[in-house]
């Protein structure tokens, strides 16, 4: 018994010590003439759809939920804001060439027709961020017609 005390105890003194190193949740400035809804003037169904759905992790723009602020936790969240913001930054878009525009809308609209996007996971705690077949079907019709007419 006296091992599983000094196991919690030793457990809750690590936990309390991690706080002490916590992330940065500093979001770049954004610049209106390179930000995807903002360059494309888009609608403002789509511009809300993406705001709620993608750019918590997808741009500069993260708001950081209250869980957020509380290690481990926030070392996971900032993980995944920084490797979405690696995949694809809504915030850069203007900077990005049309190759890669060309790809990350394609790889958009995969992961918006599997569901892998937004995250399962994210969708738990974020209920603005799930998305019907409706929203998912118009995010879609979007992508493909700037796709078709090379618009990106």
């Amino acid at each position: 018994m006296k091992i599983a005390k000094k196991i919690v105890f030793w457990t809750l003194v690590a936990f309390a010590l991690i706080q002490f190193f916590p992330i940065d949740r500093t979001n770049q400035p954004v610049d209106t003439k390179v930000n995807f809804v903002d360059t494309r003037k888009s609608p403002e169904k789509i511009r809300t759809l993406l705001k709620n759905a993608c750019y918590d992790c997808h741009s500069n723009e993260t708001v950081y939920p209250k869980y957020a602020f509380i290690a481990p936790i926030s070392w996971s969240v900032k993980s995944h804001v920084n490797e979405g913001r690696e995949h694809l930054n809504f915030s850069t878009w203007g900077n990005y060439n049309k190759d890669l525009k060309e790809n990350m809308l394609t790889k958009s609209i995969q992961t918006i027709q599997t569901k892998t996007m937004p995250m399962p996971g994210y969708i738990v705690y974020h209920k603005e961020a799930h998305l019907s077949e409706a929203e998912r079907a118009l995010l879609i019709q979007y992508f493909e017609e700037m796709l078709k007419t090379k618009t990106y």
